[in-house]
């Protein structure tokens, strides 16, 4: 497939896509509305001025994130709820394709933010692995050295999970243990002392009368009497 077909497929996705009902083709209808000018035109006239921010504008990170993500994210969405899997399967090579790049983009960033014009080759690799076609950049690139890289080292990966997950499950069971273990301890340390009851508050000092009375002998009472 030679460059012209690539671009005649491209026309022919992007005609597909502006011929559909959908919120970026319902605003450039209202704008072709109001300003006469076709919105093929609007469209092209828009991916320009795109390209020249992501070479010379302010916040050109963003906007390649936002290229790289929204589209794909859509047509994620479309492509659950479709009843077809070939598409699911198309827009899950991207999205691991774009998690392999975004991870070594976090450790190069540093140097390749200096790269000129380095966000408008990105939108234009993100926008390459994207592509409506059979041989797009996370179809190659899944197919040449993601798939490859997995099948080598599957087992190895699959044993190094199965055993993090083990001691995590392990270590989460000695934690919720000794917590138990902690409060039980704390529980049975700290007893609470019984309130007094307080009908047995009241009836102290009669009680201490009739000791005091029971002290008192008969004889000292008839000594009283005759007084």
């Amino acid at each position: 497939m030679g460059l012209l077909d690539i671009f005649s497929s491209i026309k022919d996705r992007a005609e597909k896509f502006l011929n559909e009902k959908n919120v970026v083709t319902d605003f450039l209808g209202k704008m072709e509305e109001k300003t006469g000018i076709k919105k093929k035109l609007i469209a092209v006239g828009a991916i320009s001025l795109t390209g020249l921010y992501l070479v010379y504008g302010y916040g050109a990170s963003l906007l390649c994130n936002l290229i790289g993500f929204v589209y794909p994210a859509y047509y994620s969405i479309k492509a659950i709820e479709s009843p077809c899997k070939e598409d699911d399967t198309k827009w899950l090579t991207y999205w691991v394709v774009y998690g392999v790049f975004s991870l070594g983009e976090f450790f190069s960033d540093i140097f390749l933010y200096w790269f000129p014009f380095y966000y408008a080759f990105k939108c234009l690799f993100l926008l390459w692995c994207m592509a409506p076609m059979s041989w797009n950049g996370s179809q190659i690139i899944y197919s040449k050295i993601v798939r490859p890289v997995f099948l080598r080292h599957e087992a190895t990966v699959d044993s190094m999970v199965n055993d993090i997950s083990e001691k995590a499950m392990s270590a989460a069971e000695n934690l919720t243990r000794e917590v138990l273990t902690t409060l039980v301890k704390s529980k049975a340390v700290v007893t609470p002392v019984p309130p007094v009851a307080q009908s047995d508050a009241k009836s102290l000092p009669s009680s201490a009368a009739e000791t005091s009375a029971a002290k008192v002998g008969p004889s000292q009472m008839s000594e009283k009497e005759t007084s």
